[in-house]
């Protein structure tokens, strides 16, 4: 179904994994790869059998941002002026969207190299677990580019001012460990046990309370815009809505019997 895409599966289904699979390129991303990538999204968002989604990349790289051959040679029109905009309209924007509206938490698993829209790609999901070989770099000002794929609007919020336009300007190289330290990155395992340690984490979010994981998601992307008053509402709204799901009937009853709670995702 997904020609550029290698999906995995795991944990009786709860988990999805998608690995970018062009290692020749060093997953570098193409429109077929950025709409295969965005379907899997929105694939995922809707079955209530997936909790937990991930992306991640074969081979050495986990993305090194646009393929510039399949922006500017394959078939396209040299005197296109709207080629970019079109690009970034039709392909990264719908992708990016999918992505932070995912009723599942979306994980990336960045094994290597993440550059330019690869980089963004990764830090638009909702945690990042990173091997202490990746590095992340805004890589969009060496070509002449701003950031995109949602680097505009992330970078200053997760970094602040200074240090995005730093990042931005120069295209600094981040290790996993100065990411981990400027707040772009959760956890940096070494190399030889990053599979195990994400595998852990990741099934214990494929098995938490996935309604109320949405919910937290939908809560913090209002706070953006929101006013303290208008972000205490949305609180309260939210909160009566995870309250009244079995998840949270099972958690009180777990908490009260002393046992581990089987949530089940409704």
């Amino acid at each position: 179904m997904y020609t550029q895409l290698d999906i995995e599966s795991h944990f009786d289904g709860k988990l999805k994994i998608a690995y970018l699979n062009q290692p020749d390129t060093m997953n570098a991303l193409t429109k077929p790869s950025l709409s295969d990538l965005k379907d899997f999204v929105k694939e995922c968002s809707e079955d209530p059998t997936i909790r937990c989604v991930a992306i991640s990349g074969r081979g050495r790289a986990f993305c090194s941002g646009q393929n510039l051959d399949d922006a500017f040679v394959q078939g396209n029109d040299h005197h296109d002026d709207d080629i970019i905009r079109r690009i970034v309209t039709d392909y990264y924007n719908p992708l990016v969207l999918e992505i932070t509206r995912c009723k599942k938490p979306v994980v990336a698993l960045v094994n290597g190299p993440a550059v330019g829209a690869g980089a963004m790609l990764a830090l638009i999901c909702d945690f990042v677990l990173a091997s202490n070989k990746a590095y992340f770099a805004q890589a969009f000002s060496n070509i002449g580019l701003i950031p995109d794929t949602g680097g505009t609007y992330f970078l200053p919020k997760l970094l602040g001012r200074q240090l995005a336009n730093y990042l931005a300007f120069t295209g600094k190289k981040l290790s996993a460990e100065e990411s981990k330290s400027y707040g772009l990155v959760a956890e940096v395992f070494s190399e030889e046990e990053f599979n195990s340690k994400s595998m852990e984490i990741l099934e214990k979010t494929s098995n938490m309370p996935t309604v109320g994981l949405k919910l937290t998601k939908k809560a913090f992307a209002a706070s953006y815009n929101n006013t303290l008053k208008e972000q205490l509402e949305l609180e309260g709204d939210l909160q009566q809505e995870a309250a009244e799901t079995e998840d949270f009937k099972e958690g009180v009853q777990a908490f009260l019997q002393k046992r581990k709670p089987e949530y089940k995702g409704k």
